[in-house]
């Protein structure tokens, strides 16, 4: 006996598809958006240094901490203009790669 499969529609940059699924995509992890407020570690490392404090402005482009991962010091800088919100790490601390670090919050105009 033959097992009848179960089609379904997957859409695609508008176009719809008939199709069926395997189980690992039915199951996959959907993808969101990165969240642009929140600032994580791109690689583990250890935090030397902080040059910022909650609720302090900063311009764009300027270094708010220094993170050192396999002998390198990597600066850290701010990606838009914003307010610090909250900082999440501490001088000297080791972090795992994704780690959150800052939340930030863009400057109204």
């Amino acid at each position: 006996m033959s097992e009848e499969k179960e089609y379904k529609d997957l859409i695609i940059q508008g176009t719809v598809y008939k199709t069926t699924f395997t189980k690992k995509f039915e199951n996959r992890v959907n993808w969101e958006a990165p969240n642009e407020n929140l600032i994580h570690s791109f690689i583990p490392g250890t935090i030397i240094d902080i040059f910022v404090k909650p609720k302090e402005k900063v311009k764009e482009g300027n270094t708010i901490l220094l993170l050192e991962a396999m002998k390198m010091q990597n600066q850290v800088r701010m990606p838009f203009d914003g307010e610090i919100v909250k900082i999440h790490v501490k001088k000297d601390e080791v972090i795992p790669n994704r780690h959150l670090m800052i939340e930030i919050k863009p400057r109204k105009i």
